[in-house]
This record gives structure tokens, sequence and C-alpha cells, in this order.
């Protein structure tokens, strides 16, 4: 394994971020004294770098591969600088220590202000949508504004790390796969992803070849979740109808009826129909009917008069194909 990384990191060169040692790493992280989290990869503790500034700093655990996720990191976002993609400033690579230096987010993760059962965690409706932007530009940027194309497979609210002014920024390129920009179609061993956001034609082969389009996917299901502010898939809602969101808004907007905002301005009730209708048409069952990126943003911002509804754009979780053997 150790091998592997190696090598890569040698055909890297010049396209490197900082190398940094281990005991650079501890000495930054003081020791890992302040733990942000944790996850599958290992975890992260909060740093700072000579120049003053905080940084992330991911400690990977043992590898699951040969250092695969590690080396899709570095390969993907090592090289690439977008206002709404977080920066790996460096890494560590000595043996079996490993890890992965960020600039610091310091309003944590998307899926606090979504999901957070706390009622002091809010982001206005205007807030949300400009965050649904920024996110569309990044991966967009990903899927366009490379010389190599990457594909994220893994976009969800979790990976969408938020900065002091709620800007977002595209995170974590474990799954990441890098594609030629001529070359439209990629193949995968597994699948990849976080259910609930991974695209059909990753289970199921007959919908579709894997492409960008998967992350246009994801993002739509991410979208949804954003202006419902609650999860896809619920089943404690109230009514039975309402227990997978995409179902159950795709049928009230179709009888004219809107979300239940309660006391917003008009503009926001605007913000949140171009979120639900970009959102059906990212998540159509097949890859070729789900727009570009490049085609999201322009949705998101324009009219809604622009906007046609998408033809019902999905089986709910229960009537979905058997999975290809």
């Amino acid at each position: 394994m150790f091998d592997t990384i190696e090598g890569f990191l040698q055909s890297q060169n010049n396209l490197m971020p900082i190398r940094y040692s281990y005991s650079q790493i501890k000495k930054m992280s003081r020791g890992f004294k302040d733990k942000l989290g944790e996850g599958g990869y290992g975890s992260v503790y909060k740093g700072k770098l000579r120049s003053g500034y905080d940084a992330a700093i991911k400690i990977l655990g043992k590898p699951k591969s040969n250092g695969q996720e590690f080396i899709n990191e570095v390969a993907t976002i090592g090289r690439i600088h977008h206002v709404n993609v977080v920066r790996l400033i460096g890494f560590c690579a000595t043996r079996s220590k490993r890890a992965l230096v960020y600039e610091f987010m310091p309003n944590g993760s998307l899926e606090k202000y979504l999901f957070s059962q706390e009622g002091n965690v809010s982001l206005s409706c205007k807030q949300m949508y400009d965050i649904s932007v920024g996110v569309a530009r990044g991966i967009e940027y990903l899927h366009q504004g490379c010389d190599m194309q990457i594909l994220h497979f893994d976009i969800k609210p979790h990976n969408i790390l938020l900065d002091e002014n709620f800007n977002p920024k595209v995170s974590d390129f474990g799954l990441a796969k890098l594609n030629s920009t001529d070359d439209s179609m990629v193949s995968l061993t597994a699948a990849r992803g976080t259910m609930g956001y991974m695209a059909p034609e990753l289970f199921y082969k007959n919908i579709g070849r894997i492409s960008y389009k998967a992350d246009v996917y994801s993002y739509g299901m991410l979208l949804m979740e954003m202006a419902g502010r609650r999860r896809n898939l619920n089943a404690f809602t109230k009514h039975t109808s309402q227990i997978y969101f995409p179902s159950w808004v795709y049928d009230q907007f179709k009888e004219g009826k809107e979300i239940d905002m309660g006391e917003a301005t008009d503009e926001e009730r605007e913000m949140v129909r171009k979120m639900v209708i970009t959102a059906l048409w990212c998540i159509q069952m097949g890859p070729s009917n789900r727009p570009s990126m490049n085609k999201v943003v322009e949705m998101l911002e324009g009219t809604t008069e622009a906007l046609e509804m998408p033809p019902k754009p999905f089986l709910t979780p229960q009537e979905m194909p058997i999975e290809d053997q």
C-alpha cells in the first residue's frame, strides 16, 4: 500500500499541495487536542498553520484498500481552486501515518442546519437558496472547469461545508473519480456513495450508463432536502403520503399547491419553487433526462416562469426495480 501511495505522489510531483512530516502535523494540531469530529475515514482536528490561519486536519484511520481514498483526495482536490470547493492545503504520508490538511470551515456542515433538533440552528430562505447555487457552481466546476473531469460520487449535506459567511464548499473527495473531459462515461467496479443520494444507474444497469449525471442526481436529492428542510425519506411524518418527500411535493405542485411556508414572502416562495422544480429535473430516473450542472445553475438563477414541470421523475423506493445481480 505504501508503495502505491509513494508511487502516486512521485508521479504527481508538480501538482501537489504542501507535504508535511507527521511531527509538523502533530505540532499544527497542538497534539490533537481539539477534535472536530470523526467518521469511517478517521478523525478531524482543528489546527493552526504557521501563517496563523486555522486548518482542519483529517487523520486517516487504517485504510480499507490500498490507500485509494487518500490518493483520490490528493489527486482530485489537490489540483483545483474554486470558491465553492474546499481547499486542500497539504498532506502527510509517512508509512502508516496519513493526514490531509484543509482550510477550516467555522460553520461546519450543512447537515446540522437541515436536520438539527435544536431550534436555534437555522438559516434563512435566502441563505439556503444562495448555498444551493454555490454548491451547484462547485459541482459544475468539478465537471467542466478542470483539465480532467472530476466525478464526486458522494454529494450529500454532510459533505457540504460552510465558511464564516456561510459560503458553501464541496468536500470529501474520498470516492471521487478522475475522468478525461472527452469521455462521457465512466466504469466503476462497485457502486459508490451514500444511500438516499445515489443515482439509480449505480444499482440498475438497465437505467443507463454511469456518468457525471450521477452527481446531478445526488445534488437533486440534496436540493430537495434543502427546499423542504427535511430528509427525503422520513417514516415518522403524520401523513403516509409525505413519507417520501419528492413524490409528495411533485403531486402538490402538479395540483397547483405549494409547500406550506407559513408567513414567507413572495420572493422566498419563488426561491423554494425554483429549488423544487430544479431538484425534480435532477432526480429524473434516466440519466439523459437530467440537466447538466451548468443548466442547473441557469435554472436556479432564472425565473420560475421559465421552468417547466418535469415528468414524474421516479418511483418511490418501494417501487424500485429488483437490483441487478
